[in-house]
Formats: structure tokens, sequence, C-alpha cells
């Protein structure tokens, strides 16, 4: 019985034996599930279930891998790999089964995170930057939308006035050619040879009383344009025209020293202001001077009109971003009794008003801007006429509109630093008041935020790629789609205005604001560079904008003052479109849409910027 025993446990043992000799080699191949290719020196290791003994290897530069010689069982296999993840699993080797372990992994992290290992913990100060990202890009998000949402309150505010004048029209003040006062009109410029004689001509056409007209040619030209003023002066001066030609050796505040070395020559009581480029219609002081019988009024500002909106999609495009302007944000702020500022040109000044303001300052770049809020937080009224237009010339050349944007969002973060405590401190400005004009003052800066999100973006995808747990804060995003909402209100109540209100007209709005907004996009280094300046309290000279008197492009010969040199900004818009649209290119490739229509929006809009850019700089050469 013993020895039957002993039989019996040998035979059992040896079976035993005789199966752990039994042996397989298995392998497969190993992909990255993004690249789509094979991963090379991926270590990796399965262990037998029942001994628990483990096995290591690594993949070669084909991707494959193979377990030789192995025990059949059941084993699970683990990706070791610090760089790469993916689930464990198990999987069984029989006498009859040699499994096929091809399989895909993914980045543990993304190559711009794979860093910062502390405190036991992988990744841990990249994921701490990570969490810094997100914030930043997360508050100006929240700046973007408060913005939006102070424009679009301005929209409420002029769409409720719209509807308030149908049922109860303004009563309009009258005009009295006996009562009216004694109006200067001041024409800035400097080296303005191609529209000199037709704003002169303009001036001297106004329907006014000739005894009560004063014409000035405020001239700062170091060119022929001197002499073109000079002529054209003595020629209306014959007509018995009260005009005079001040022209100055010493630039010395540019346009704001021109106008405010001109006030001890002024013989009106009121003075209209118009930049070289505008074309005032002949009734332009009829319809604007009877709005001073108020004697709380300093300043008369007028709509923009645009003689060449036509001209390409640049100008069409400008066109319908100062549209925006004169329509919502000018009528808006009108309607809701906010502050307005005088647009520099196309408007009318009371002398009294300017002076109590304390007169031409040049600061800034953007001295009608300071002026206005000077004058209004003395307790001056403006008024704005949306139904008179002053018609312009648009820029037309990627260079001068560049040239326009930089003046005009550096001169306002000028104004922003230099009139915030003011803003604040002035007793009895309403609370809604301060907040408009603040906003007003700050709202270059929007063009800050819109960079960083558009570079933060960038880190961003590869955050989500890499941090499971911060990937909710990435919803977040949709600020941005609701910002454009708002927006796209805004400007859709400044273009019906001014076409039919059909669906088909919706349609051609769409496009025309997805445009604007991308090209808008495209400016953002442009323009940030230029806010930024001005909050660093960095000088540079007044470089007025090229005017050409042009309105189709066959008239163009070009224009001597519109010199183009390639910058370290063409260059960087150039980078930044080559960025993006690899970028959304990349991520469409591999199904990560989030971001791609983003992306294709800053391609676009840099795209353009750098390739008119370029174009111009090649036709001058």
């Amino acid at each position: 019985m013993t020895n039957l025993k002993f039989l019996f446990s040998f035979f059992l043992l040896f079976t035993t034996l005789l199966s752990s000799a039994q042996v397989q080699t298995f392998g497969g191949t190993i992909i990255d599930e993004r690249t789509e290719r094979a991963v090379e020196e991926l270590e990796l290791t399965v262990e037998h279930l029942g001994t628990h003994k483990k096995y290591v290897t690594e993949t070669n530069d084909e991707g494959k891998f193979s377990f030789k010689q192995l025990p059949v069982g059941k084993y699970q296999l683990v990706i070791t790999d610090r760089d790469y993840i993916k689930a464990p699993f198990n999987f069984e080797a029989t006498e009859t089964h040699k499994p096929n372990l091809d399989f895909a992994v993914s980045l543990k992290v993304s190559w711009m995170m794979n860093w910062g290992d502390a405190f036991g913990k992988e990744h841990y100060w990249s994921h701490l930057m990570s969490k810094i990202i997100l914030a930043i890009y997360f508050a100006c998000l929240v700046l973007v939308l408060f913005y939006s949402i102070l424009q679009l309150s301005l929209a409420v505010a002029y769409v409720k006035n719209k509807r308030k004048q149908k049922t109860q029209p303004d009563v309009k003040p009258i005009y009295n050619a006996e009562t009216t006062p004694k109006v200067t009109v001041q024409l800035p410029m400097f080296n303005e040879l191609y529209v000199a004689d037709r704003i002169i001509e303009q001036a001297a056409q106004f329907d006014y009383p000739k005894d009560k007209l004063q014409i000035q040619v405020l001239d700062d030209s170091t060119d022929e344009t001197k002499d073109v003023i000079a002529k054209k002066v003595a020629e209306i001066a014959a007509r018995g025209i009260n005009i005079q030609h001040v022209h100055r050796t010493d630039r010395t505040g540019y346009k704001a020293g021109a106008l405010d070395a001109a006030m001890d020559q002024v013989e009106g009581d009121f003075i209209a202001i118009f930049d070289a480029d505008f074309v005032p219609e002949s009734d332009f002081l009829i319809r604007t001077m009877p709005y001073f019988q108020d004697d709380n009024v300093g300043v008369v500002q007028t709509r923009w009109g645009h003689i060449n909106k036509d001209y390409s999609l640049l100008t069409e495009l400008q066109a319908f971003g100062l549209n925006g302007h004169f329509a919502i944000e000018q009528g808006g702020r009108t309607a809701s009794g906010h502050f307005i500022n005088f647009n520099g040109t196309g408007g009318i000044w009371r002398k009294t008003c300017i002076e109590d303001a304390g007169g031409w300052e040049h600061d800034t770049l953007t001295e009608d801007l300071d002026l206005s809020y000077r004058a209004q937080l003395k307790g001056w009224r403006f008024q704005y006429l949306e139904d008179v237009i002053a018609p312009a010339e648009l820029p037309i050349t990627m260079s001068a509109l560049k040239s326009q944007q930089h003046r005009w969002m550096k001169g306002g973060a000028e104004c922003f630093i230099k009139m915030r405590k003011r803003i604040i401190r002035t007793k009895g400005v309403k609370f809604g008041d301060r907040i408009h004009a603040m906003s007003h003052l700050f709202n270059s800066s929007v063009f800050i935020f819109i960079l960083m999100i558009s570079l933060l973006s960038l880190p961003i995808l590869h955050i989500k790629d890499s941090f499971s747990d911060l990937n909710y804060v990435i919803q977040y995003g949709v600020i941005f789609l609701i910002s454009t909402i708002f927006l796209m209100y805004y400007y859709w109540n400044s273009y019906r205005d001014r076409t039919e209100n059909t669906l088909k007209s919706f349609f051609k709005f769409v496009v025309r604001f997805f445009t604007f907004l991308m090209v808008s996009m495209g400016l953002a280094l442009n323009n940030t560079v230029a806010v930024l300046e001005g909050y660093l309290g960095i000088k540079s000279s007044f470089v007025r904008t090229p005017k050409f008197n042009i309105n189709v492009k066959s008239e163009f010969k070009g224009n001597k003052y519109d010199k183009k040199s390639l910058s370290i900004i063409n260059i960087g818009e150039g980078i930044l479109f080559v960025l993006f649209l690899f970028t959304a290119v990349n991520r469409a490739i591999y199904g990560d849409l989030g971001m791609v229509p983003f992306h294709l929006m800053l391609a676009f809009g840099y795209g353009l910027v750098f390739f008119h850019s370029i174009k111009e700089l090649r036709t001058q050469n």
C-alpha cells in the first residue's frame, strides 16, 4: 500500500515537471496609436500568474518583441517603459495556442510635459506648470468674455434706442444762418501730397456764411506738399474765403502740437477738424452746428463714411469693423449716457471746452481720446450724430493698416495709463460710466489676451494628452465660443442697418464676420506689441497713415510715403501661420478635432496678414 502511494506521488510530480517543461515562444508588434509607427526600445514585462516569475524584453527598431522558451500558462503583460502607457492585460499560452500580442500604446505624457520628477512623483513640476498655464488661459478667456459682455450691453442699448426712435423720433435743433456762431475749420497735415488739394477744396465748399467761417491749414510738411498747399490756399483766398496757411518747421507734438500751436489764431468759437483723407459734404456744418445750442455740449462727433470701401477685401473688412464702432459703440454709449470719444476728425469742438479741459496735450499718440476724457470728466457732454456722415479714405495696403492700428492701439494704452486714476477718483461719475470708461480705454488690451489664448492653446493640447485629471478644465474653452456669439450680435446690428434684413444678407454677414475675426486675430501680434509699448512707456513718433486718393485698383501707381521693410513682426506672423496650420492639420489627421477650427482661423488670419505684407514688399522692390 505504501509503495502504491509513493508511485502515485511520483507520477504527479513527474507530470507536473513534464508540464512545466512544455514551453512556448510568443511575441508581437507594438505601435504608437497616434503616429501609427513602430515603437522602438520599449520595455515590457510578462508575469506567470502561477509561479509569479517575471520575464522582461524590449522591442526592436521595427517595434517587434518576443518572449522565448516560456512555460505554458496564464500571464499578465505590463508596459514598464516610463514614456508609454497601456492597461495591463492577461493572456494564456497553451501547447496548441501561441498568442499574437500585437497592440498599440499611447504616450504616458507628451514630449512637452515629459520632465519634472520630484517628491517621488513622476512629472511633478510639469504637472504644476500645466496648472499654471491653464489658470492663465482661463483668466484670458474670462477677460475676453468680460469685454464681449460689455460690447453686448452696448448693442442691446443701441437696439433699444433704435426702437424708441421709431416711436418717438428725436426733435432736431433748427439751423439759423443769422444766429449760427463763427466756426474755424482746422486741416492738420504732414506730407499729404496726394490729398492736400482735395480736402482744402472740400472745406472751401462748405455751405456756411462766409463771414462766420475761417479755414486753417495746419501744415507740418517737409516736402513739396507745403508748396502745393500754399498754392491752393492762395487760390481759395482769392475767392474771398477766410483761409490761412499755418506752416511749422518744428514738428513738436505732431498733430496735437499743431492743433495746440494754432489755438491763439483761432477766430471761431467752435473748431471743426478734418484729417487730410476726409471729404466732408458741403452741408456738414449746417447739420452739426445747431446741436451746440445746448451750452453743455462740448463736442459733436459724426459717423465716418468710406469712399473706397469696395477697393479690396482689406478695405471691406475695415469698413465692417469701423461700422461696428460708429454704430454700436458710439451709438450704444450715447444711448446709455456713457462717455464717448471724439474720433480725431469728422467732428466739432467748442473752443471753451478745449480750454477748460486743459487744451491739446501730446504725451499720447491718441490726443483725441485723451482730450475727450478730460473734457467729459469736467462735465462736458458729447453729442454723437450717427445720421451725419463724414466720408473718408480707408488704408489700401496692409502696411498702412498695420501702421494705423499700431498708433491707435498704443495710444489707447497710453491713455489708459494716463487717465485710469482720474476716472476712478473723479466725483460725480456714475459707477456704470466708470466701468465702461475703463473698459473703453483698456479695450486695446484684448489683443494681448487673444494672442495669449492662441499661444497657450498649443501647450494645452499637450496637457490634454498628458494629464487626464486636468482635462476637465479644457471644457471651459466654450467661453471663447460664447464671446464670439456676443460679438456676432454686436456686429450684426451694425451690419443690418446698412443692408437689407434678409436671410441672404445674414449668410453674407456670417462670412464677413468670421473673415473679419480671423484677420483681427492675424493682427494680434502687431497690436500686442503696440499695446505693450504703450503700457511700458516706450515713446515713438506719430506715424501718420499714408493717403492714396484712389478708389479702384487700376488707379494705383504707388505711394512714396508708404515705405515697407521686412520687420521682426512680419517674420513672427509667418512663423505663427506655419505653426498654427501645422497643428491644425496634425490634430485633424489624428482625429483630435477640438481646437482644429480655432487653429485654422488663426492660420488663415496670420497667413493673410503675412502674405499681404510680403506681396507688398515684392511689389515695392
